[in-house]
């Protein structure tokens, strides 16, 4: 499907945890196959894997990064479109306000500081799907609940947020979200 309608910010590290980078490359070939263009940092790690399946399969991929920080290293070489922010919350904004979905990775803290926007986002300003992807993500998540920051309330609840194990479990959730959109 070539077809990019929806995006899919895609929050992960610049420096892989073991293991991940081959589900950042599927991942990202499983979000372009489902007709979401791809934002992220636009460096390396996990991001240029996302973005490598993405482009094997016609996807999008626009790199959102902070302007005047030549300092961050050069943009990998599967992005096609820049978006350079001002500043951080600009760059957070340029992320999550157009986005359909977000998908997080393991990364360091550039990438927990994401997610816990995205996170906050989704709770407060708009529903919007954020998808904890792979091993690392997936451990945080049960950590942030174990240690009560993130707790489902009336006001606040959680039914956004799932804990994806592998591509497998992406592919069957990207197909129950495009459900859902055709029974919208």
């Amino acid at each position: 499907m070539n077809r990019t309608d929806l995006t899919a910010a895609l929050f992960a590290g610049v420096v892989p945890p073991d293991g991940e980078e081959p589900l950042a490359e599927a991942a990202g070939a499983a979000l372009a196959r489902a007709g979401y263009a791809l934002r992220h940092g636009g460096y390396n790690g996990l991001m240029e894997a996302a973005a490598r399946g993405a482009a094997r399969h016609g996807g999008p991929v626009t790199a959102v990064t902070l302007a005047d920080r030549p300092d961050w290293g050069a943009l990998n070489p599967h992005v096609t479109t820049t978006v350079y922010a001002p500043t951080m919350g600009a760059r957070l904004h340029a992320y999550l306000d157009n986005a359909d979905l977000v998908v997080a990775m393991g990364g360091g803290v550039g990438t927990l500081h994401e997610l816990t926007a995205a996170l906050y986002y989704a709770t407060t300003i708009r529903s919007l799907p954020v998808r904890l992807l792979g091993p690392t993500a997936c451990r945080l998540s049960t950590f942030l609940r174990a240690e009560g920051w993130l707790t489902e309330s009336p006001t606040r609840p959680l039914s956004f947020l799932h804990e994806l194990p592998d591509a497998e479990a992406l592919e069957a959730d990207l197909k129950a979200l495009a459900a859902g959109r055709c029974a919208s």
